[in-house]
Formats: structure tokens, sequence, C-alpha cells
């Protein structure tokens, strides 16, 4: 990293606002502020006030400005900050007038590649950054604020520095043993190893499994055509997102919309009626109906109460007995309030709910945010990119592959392994990676973070 290169960037959104602030970082960016305000003697981390001028000494603003002196910053350089008046003009003014004294204009994620390099945030704090700044949930806000006090990087040492302990005793039996390891030993490392990897997989599980309190809970609504799905997702939406009518299979293809079901995100779809296709088109949308199914976190099957269970309704039957122990399913009644035919002793297993679609859902809702809330535990450890899922499953795989050398004391091969598993482990924190690849993970960062 340069010390001379100084970067400059608006760090607020675009758009009218009471306060924008232009940050910059680096070598020049005090000299800079200077230059501005005609200021000097700034004091680190206080604020002040001061009028900031252009080229041509025109006014541009009354701002406060801050400083942050190195490496007591973010990104561990000089840093200021301008906080002026909101609005797309005056926050262009001063970052042009920034640019034309030496800075360069900063690129997304920069400031935060910085703090990196500096030493001041690892990999799990970067993209806690990154991922809360896009928290649509209290939930996730929650899970990433933990992860911004070290909550993962402390998981990611205690397992790294578990494996360097055991990798270091092999290491001493393979220079210096002139004897095979005592019988009592491997099965201590191997029960440690056990502990380990179930402790890898355990978490990368419960992340999978609980990736919607990040991304929105997906909730897919099934059942044959004018069963009232459409309606159902048009009461939840509290508005007409489906097209809703009498003609059987309206709906041909699957519609997402995104709620808010208590704290918790949801993302609803819509799929097209489960039935014999009779085209391709048709065909098409049943498929992508199946396949909802197996993507979705929670699974409403509705079912036509004024009309008596047809060959739909029995292979929808069939779909929830073969996900039941996959899949949180809702079975829901629906028309109730017309006179009832459908015979409720076929899904009385799965506890049905009656509701009228078009009237009341709010037993459903009730269901959900109870479903919703068994998900929303923050007391385990969870992955919040498919790079650290990676690299645990990576790390497992190979704490569970050293064992069988271990068994037969092959203890090369064993270093091997868990030497693989320490590389994968320490990648979630800080990688040895290039340049190129720092650029990409942190070039999905917005712009001024």
């Amino acid at each position: 990293m340069d010390s001379n290169d100084t970067i400059a960037a608006i760090a607020t959104a675009h758009g009218i606002g009471s306060i924008a602030i232009v940050r910059v970082s680096g070598s020049n960016a005090l000299p800079i502020a200077e230059k501005l305000s005609k200021k000097r003697d700034f004091k680190p981390r206080f604020a002040t006030l001061a009028t900031l001028y252009d080229s041509h000494d025109e006014i541009i603003d009354e701002a406060i400005i801050i400083y942050f002196k190195a490496p007591h910053s973010f990104t561990t350089e000089d840093v200021v900050e301008f906080q002026c008046h909101g609005g797309v003009v005056v926050a262009n003014r001063i970052l042009n007038e920034v640019l034309n004294l030496g800075a360069r204009l900063a690129n997304p994620g920069e400031f935060s590649k910085r703090a990196f390099l500096g030493g001041r945030i690892d990999l799990t704090e970067a993209e806690a950054i990154a991922k809360i700044i896009e928290a649509r949930s209290e939930d996730a806000a929650k899970i990433l604020a933990r992860q911004l006090k070290g909550e993962l990087k402390d998981f990611v040492e205690n397992i790294r520095e578990d494996l360097i302990r055991i990798l270091a005793y092999t290491e001493v039996n393979i220079d210096y043993a002139e004897e095979d390891l005592p019988e009592d030993m491997i099965e201590r490392i191997e029960s440690q190893l056990k502990d380990i990897g179930e402790k890898l997989e355990k978490t990368v599980e419960a992340s999978r499994r609980r990736a919607g309190l990040l991304e929105g809970f997906k909730v897919s609504i099934i059942g044959k055509p004018n069963a009232g799905k459409s309606s159902l997702l048009n009461a939840l939406l509290s508005y007409e997102r489906a097209i809703v009518s009498e003609i059987a299979g309206t709906t041909r293809d699957t519609i997402e919309e995104s709620i808010k079901i208590g704290t918790h995100l949801a993302r609803i779809v819509d799929t097209a009626g489960i039935r014999e296709a009779k085209d391709e088109i048709e065909k098409i949308g049943i498929e992508r109906s199946i396949r909802a199914i197996e993507e979705s976190d929670i699974v409403i099957a509705m079912f036509d109460g004024s009309s008596k269970a047809s060959s739909e309704d029995m292979k929808i039957i069939e779909l929830l007995e073969k996900y039941e122990d996959k899949k949180d399913i809702i079975a829901v009644i629906n028309k109730c309030d017309l006179k009832q035919k459908f015979d409720e002793r076929l899904i009385e297993k799965f506890e049905p709910l009656k509701i009228s679609a078009k009237k009341d859902i709010k037993p459903l809702v009730e269901k959900m945010e109870k479903i919703l809330s068994t998900y929303s535990s923050t007391e385990e450890i969870l992955l919040v990119s498919s790079r650290q899922i990676k690299a645990v499953e990576e790390a497992s795989k190979a704490v569970l592959d050293a064992i069988e050398p271990l068994s037969r004391q092959e203890l090369e091969i064993f270093a091997y392994h868990i030497n693989d598993a320490i590389k994968a482990i320490a990648s979630i924190t800080r990688p040895m990676a290039s340049s190129e690849l720092l650029d990409k993970m942190f070039g999905e960062f917005c712009l001024g973070k």
C-alpha cells in the first residue's frame, strides 16, 4: 500500500438529506483539510467547525471537520471526514476540490481494504461490515454486530490453536520418536479431532439452516390450481401482486415477494398449481414449483375446503410426506367461509389451519412467526458468506481425512492433512491471498466504505 496514495469518496448515500460525509484517507488527508478550510492545528478526534473554500476562494459550505491521526483511525492512516450539508451538490463540490488537491477517487471497498491491510480488521469483520449495511432484519443485525466484535474470529482462532497444538506434537514425534506412539495418545488425538470435526460440521449445518436470517427465509405456497394461493399472497402483501381469477392455472410461473413477519424477513413464493401438465410452459412452471419446495425453509400447502380432495391434492400430500422430515410444513384448508367438502383427515398429521385467504389469515401469520422464531436463535456461530462456509467445509474434511493415517501411525500424511485444515480455517480471518483476490472481495463493498 502506497503511503503517499490518498483516497477520497462520499461515504453517505446519494440523495437529499441533512448531512453528507466526504471521507479522505492517506498521508495527504490533513494538508488537504488545511487547504480547504484555511485552518491549522486540527486536534485529533475533535469536531472543528470551518468554512470550506474552493480553488477560487469561493465558499463551498460551512462544515464540521474531524481529523483521525494515524494509526488511530479505521484505515490506520490519517483520515479526515468533512460533514457537510446534505444534497447532491455540496458533497460533490467538496469531493471535486479534494481530488483537485491530489487525492484520487477511492475504489469500492478500498477504505475497508486498507483497514484490513493495516491490521485494523480481519476478513470476518470486513465481511460483517459489508453485510450489516445490507441487513434487512433485526436478527441479521444482531448476529453481524457480534461478528464485528470478533465472535467468529475467536472461534476460528480457538480451532486453529487446537490444530497447531496437535500438529506440533506430531512434528516432534516425526523428527525424534524412535518408537510408535502410545495407543492411548493416538486415541486422545483421535477424540480431539472428532470433536473439532463435529464442531465444524455443526457450524456449517447451522449456517446453511439459518441463512435466511441474513437473506430472508424462503416460504413457498403450493397447492392445486384455484386453491387460493394467489389470494393468500395478495393478503400477505396487502395488495394485488398476483392475478386472482376463477380460472384454474392462472399462475403459470413462480412469483416471489419479500415481507416482514414479526421481526423476520420472509421471501414468499407463490408457485404454479401442481397438476398434470397440458403444455410445455405449464410443465416448466410445475417443475419450478417442486424446486421451490426443495429450496424453501417453510412450505405452506393449501387445500380448497369447498371441494373434495382431487388427484392433485393427493399428489401434494405425497410431496408433504416426502419432505415432512426436511421442511417446516404448514397445511392450510382455505375457503373455510364456504360449505366444507374437503376431508381434513387426509392431512390431520400436519395439524391443518382453517382460514379464508380473502377474509382472515391471522392464524397463518401467527403460525409462520412462531416457526421463524425457532430459526432466530443467535447463540450459535453463523457463517455469513459462501467463502466462510467453503473454508470451514474444507477444514472439516481435512480433519476427518487425518484420522485414518493417524490410526496407522503414518505421521507425515497425518501432518499433511492437519496443515491443510489449519490453512483452510485460517483463511476465514486472514488468508495468504493475492492482491487480485483481495480486490475482488473488497470490490463488492459500497463506494466510500
